[in-house]
């Protein structure tokens, strides 16, 4: 079983939603979990907020937010994953914001650093997570990581409910 079909059913087994709102995975995450039958019971909503307008106009994201932390940070990524929330009124959203490459890294966010954030009712978690510590510069594997990696995180919160 993927862990894709394992959220999905776990989701499904507690009657609960969740949303995402994407940015360097660029709707992976919702492509995986609405690949699964269904997915439509538990998925509510999909953004992918590429850019910072879209953070701030649809999702919330404060422009002091982005001004002090930049879009690539915990305040970004957690901001973005409670606007998703909200919107969709989901039990879960996740959130992803990073570089996925192979250009656009800087010693302060290498390629294949993500923030990553997770909320629900009783708060937010968050964290900086690199997928490229093999050096790979393989961009459609590093936002492929990045997906699993949520998915995992995002099944075991579920589980925990």
């Amino acid at each position: 079983m993927t862990v894709q079909e394992r959220l999905v059913r776990l989701l499904a087994e507690k009657n609960m939603t969740i949303a995402a709102a994407e940015s360097c995975t660029g709707g992976m995450i919702s492509q995986m979990i609405t690949d699964v039958s269904g997915a439509s019971a538990v998925f509510e909503l999909g953004v992918c907020s590429y850019s910072n307008r879209i953070k701030m106009s649809v999702l919330g994201v404060a422009p002091e937010t982005i001004e002090k932390f930049t879009e690539l940070s915990l305040q970004t990524a957690e901001e973005m994953a409670k606007g998703v929330r909200a919107i969709s009124g989901a039990d879960i959203a996740v959130s992803t914001t990073g570089v996925a490459g192979p250009t656009g890294g800087s010693a302060d966010n290498p390629v294949g650093t993500v923030y990553i954030a997770l909320a629900q009712a009783g708060g937010i978690v968050s964290e900086k997570v690199n997928f490229n510590e093999d050096d790979i510069n393989d961009r459609e594997l590093i936002r492929r990581r990045c997906a699993e990696y949520v998915l995992e995180k995002a099944a075991k919160l579920t589980e925990g409910c």
